[in-house]
């Protein structure tokens, strides 16, 4: 009698191993990028909370505000692509880790500060230590998912900022509660804990984020070695590719390049022209100070910008629209900007969600545009500097409102001032490609 042999299931397709090892490492990481972007844009935003306090406690002028707000990104602009380098070469874990526990470090100096100087120097260090952190988020994933898998992975990661701005303007206010325990001013404590968060993170980055697919237990064998040869044969067809296309020495002369530098710069500014004000604004339509119902108000405008970015994005991949989804948010950030400066305060709030919804939903859609055009070499050299110089609207934003506001002696000119950036911005995307594959660089 003939035994039976047992039935063996087939290997399992590259095409499978790929969706597995992708699916995996999107489970794993994602939650824990995202986290860490909160945490980030946390740290980097929550002086809006802070503003009326410093101005009442230690002196800081309105002006000097506006300048200490936005010198976080002229450090950050000069260090992002030599920390990117570095983050290169020993690893994301190291350097994420280092990069996280000294912005925490420097978050929490923050409570030290003592009038518009230390303002100044701490907010410009703080530019510094946090250099590198989103490029270097961007490279990260560069090595866990291919290009197919990566719309979808950034689009992800990018609730971290709305998801930041809705829950930490009411744990900022809510921090504000503890003004007087030990002695110290509630704004102080918003800073050391806050900042404390960030130095946890980075200690608990240390411990958790894997360097690359060959160092998880998570991925079988077949899985580490089918997604290591996509993404090696991605890389060698790009290095291909970069002997064709704009050398790297002549990025700068690329009008594609400067078009897309301009308008992430005029983004920039409507955005952090809504970040660093939104406590503010909401406190003065409330009539009340800074506090947990103020902060919780606040957080209203940045939930209404998750459910925005969740929609148009999805919109824009189903119809292949990119640039009707630009005009749309810069349309959006305009308008909202614009009727946020009526002297009624439910249309006011109205117009601060319009204006949260448009300026970070425009984040998402704009990069479709750089990482079409731009293959291989170019693309790291191309997003890179779109991302250090473009931020420096995130500088230009606080100032150009506080010069508008103190000019015409009206809040409300500040905001139209920071709106006219999202009709700058119109004008430029109205001459972006109407699709991806209309993006694409061609090749010679």
């Amino acid at each position: 009698m003939i035994s039976a042999i047992p039935a063996t299931a087939p290997p399992a397709s590259p095409e499978t191993l790929r969706a597995r090892a992708t699916g995996k490492a999107f489970a794993k990481l994602l939650p824990f990028l995202i986290l860490m972007y909160i945490v980030a844009f946390l740290d980097r935003s929550n002086i809006g909370s802070a503003k009326q306090a410093l101005h009442t406690d230690v002196g800081v002028s309105d002006a000097m505000f506006a300048f200490g707000a936005g010198v976080f990104f002229i450090g950050y602009a000069l260090f992002e692509i030599p920390s990117n380098l570095i983050l290169y070469r020993v690893g994301a874990r190291r350097w994420m880790a280092r990069i996280m526990v000294t912005w925490g470090v420097v978050s929490a100096g923050m409570m030290f500060t003592q009038g518009n100087v230390s303002f100044v120097v701490l907010r410009t260090f703080l530019g510094i230590a946090e250099a590198g952190f989103f490029p270097g988020i961007m490279l990260y994933l560069t090595f866990w998912f291919p290009e197919r898998e990566r719309t979808k992975v950034l689009g992800v990661f990018y609730f971290g900022y709305p998801l930041a701005m809705t829950f930490g303007n009411p744990l900022s206010g809510a921090l504000f509660n503890l003004d007087g325990l030990l002695g110290l001013a509630g704004w102080q404590w918003m800073f050391l804990l806050e900042g404390g968060l960030a130095v946890a993170m980075g200690i608990a980055t240390w411990f958790v984020l894997p360097d690359k697919p060959q160092d998880v237990a998570w991925l079988t064998d077949e899985e580490k070695a089918t997604l290591n040869d996509i993404l090696r044969r991605e890389a060698a067809a790009k290095e291909g590719a970069d002997h064709h296309g704009v050398k790297l020495g002549a990025l700068l002369h690329s009008s594609k390049l400067l078009q897309f530098l301009a308008l992430y710069m005029v983004m920039q500014v409507a955005s952090y022209g809504v970040v660093f004000y939104l406590p503010e604004q909401v406190s003065s339509i409330l009539h009340e100070k800074i506090g947990f119902r103020v902060g919780l108000v606040s957080g209203i405008p940045w939930a209404f910008a998750i459910l925005s970015t969740f929609v148009i994005t999805r919109l824009v991949q189903k119809h292949d629209a990119p640039r009707l989804g630009l005009l749309v948010c810069l349309s959006m950030a305009a308008i909202g900007l614009f009727v946020s400066g009526t002297e009624s305060g439910i249309v006011a709030i109205i117009g601060l969600c319009i204006a949260a919804a448009g300026v970070v939903t425009v984040q998402a859609v704009f990069w479709n545009f750089p990482l079409a055009y731009f293959t291989g070499a170019q693309a790291a050299g191309a997003i890179a500097l779109i991302n250090a110089l473009g931020n420096l609207g995130g500088f230009a934003a606080p100032n150009i409102r506080s010069f508008a506001s103190h000019l015409w002696e009206s809040p409300a000119a500040g905001l139209y001032a920071v709106a006219l950036s999202g009709l700058v911005g119109l004008i430029i995307a109205a001459f972006l490609p109407r699709t991806n594959h209309e993006s694409h660089h061609p090749a010679h």
